[in-house]
């Protein structure tokens, strides 16, 4: 399970209860699932990097070809290959996908512990403060800008798994990989964001 993964972070279960529980095991779930995204993130750079050199050998073959300078027909070989790593790449964007539904899930989890005090404090009653300092509200608002981070970090890799075996410009291509591998929507506030919401519910020590 995601818990015992090595660098996971794994919730004890037996002191906490209700919102406090949820909570902190939602703050968990957020640093496991950061860490499957980013190996995946990884495996796919790889993946579109070999899509890349290949499709570049395979254009500069064409171009010999044309040119009269190199005998021969396209290489079937190469465009199975070809064919092959693209679904390999799509496999892991699917997977990928998956992680981001489950951060919108996370997300959701957090407004309902929001709503749900909302609720208990209505009127005269003070919400209480279920760790150090944080409302329950900023909980839900910190999951909610990273996970907004993520689907337009989502959108952008369906349009590169979408271009990146078909554009014949070069330069396209290396842009793609640059912006597989730095994430532009994935602003690098996250790892604070994520951070403080360990040191907040007990995760990492004060």
């Amino acid at each position: 399970s995601a818990g015992k993964s090595p660098g996971c972070v794994t919730p004890k279960k037996t002191v906490l209860t209700g919102s406090t529980r949820k909570v902190k095991d939602n703050a968990a779930d957020w640093h496991n699932v950061m860490l499957k995204w980013e190996n995946l993130n990884d495996s796919a750079f790889g993946v579109a990097s070999k899509i890349v050199n290949l499709r570049i050998s395979n254009l500069s073959y064409e171009k010999m070809l044309a040119d009269d300078t190199l005998p021969g027909n396209q290489n079937v070989k190469d465009k199975e290959e070809l064919e092959r790593m693209c679904s390999e790449l799509v496999d892991i964007l699917e997977s990928m996908q998956q992680i981001q539904m489950k951060m919108e899930k996370l997300t959701s989890t957090f407004k309902g512990v929001c709503d749900l005090e909302a609720f208990q404090c209505r009127g005269e009653t003070p919400c209480p403060v279920l760790f150090h300092t944080w409302p329950t509200s900023l909980f839900y608002e910190t999951s909610q800008r990273m996970s907004d981070m993520y689907k337009k970090e989502m959108a952008l890799k369906r349009t590169i798994v979408g271009e990146i075996a078909h554009t014949a410009d070069q330069d396209l291509m290396m842009v793609y990989l640059s912006c597989w591998l730095y994430q532009p929507y994935v602003d690098n506030s996250i790892k604070v964001l994520l951070e403080s919401m360990l040191l907040e519910t007990g995760h990492r020590p004060i």
